[in-house]
């Protein structure tokens, strides 16, 4: 018999790591387990169509290097919106190096994503050095790391050993290490959030490999505790009613997943 699914509000009492105790008490405040991937290329575009969806999300992920104009602007705007619409920052950076080069990536250049993005991610095939020098920048700061331990696209090399030691990697750092990105829940540590890509209402695929679920499928079958959705919003031909009806089918699977016993 599964054990009894705990609700957000009860997982973020739980919590320890201080920004999955801050996103599981505005999921539940809000209302919303959607997080809107905005993968555009024009600052302006970005911050007009977050402002007009803030409400409807706890996560806003971002691709700060496709930004065709980007300036420091853009993120102390970003922040500010952050703060009036209450959801949290998500750099999909994917860090994938030596623990030097990474506090070099995330601390310095064009971007200084340390100072404004709460949460980052990082490929766990590199070795808890990755961890190491992403934590001596962001822990100071109170940010969150997301390990990579499954992907969304056809083909991908993940086993289910390269799994395992993720998890295992990710329980030794409780202090900045928050979660995961994966298809599936992989820990049942309540305190660990698990991010899911490739979401939308209707289950197909694209040209490059990307597989796509239903809200349904990966909040109940998969256990996943955030969706993370694109193209679905992006793509709408009113992107504000779309990103509600993703927020309602979300925290519908939300509340069908506390009825488990």
């Amino acid at each position: 018999m599964p054990n009894k699914v705990l609700s957000y509000q009860q997982r973020s009492a739980l919590a320890t790591h201080p920004v999955a105790r801050r996103l599981f008490a505005l999921m539940e405040s809000k209302k919303t387990n959607l997080s809107l991937s905005a993968d555009m290329v024009k600052a302006a575009d970005i911050l007009r169509l977050v402002d007009q969806v803030g409400s409807s999300i706890c996560v806003l992920k971002t691709h700060v290097d496709i930004i065709e104009d980007f300036t420091p602007a853009f993120t102390q705007e970003l922040r500010s919106l952050a703060d009036r619409h209450q959801f949290l920052i998500f750099e999909d950076r994917k860090f994938a190096d030596i623990g030097h080069t990474v506090q070099l990536q995330y601390q310095h250049g064009v971007y200084h994503i340390a100072d404004w993005a709460d949460i980052i991610n990082a490929h766990p095939l590199l070795g808890p050095g990755i961890i190491d020098g992403l934590k001596a920048i962001g822990e100071p700061k109170q940010r969150g790391l997301l390990l990579l331990a499954q992907l969304s696209s056809q083909g991908n090399l993940v086993t289910p050993e390269y799994v395992r030691q993720t998890v295992a990697m990710a329980e030794r750092y409780p202090n900045f290490v928050m979660g995961f990105i994966s298809q599936q829940r992989i820990s049942n540590n309540p305190t660990l959030i698990h991010m899911t890509p490739g979401v939308q209402m209707t289950v197909a695929g694209d040209a490059l490999g990307q597989q796509y679920r239903t809200p349904e499928q990966a909040i109940v079958e998969q256990g996943c505790d955030v969706m993370i959705v694109g193209r679905g919003i992006l793509q709408a031909k009113d992107p504000i009613a779309v990103a509600e009806q993703y927020r309602q089918a979300g925290w519908q699977a939300y509340q069908k997943t506390l009825q488990t016993v």
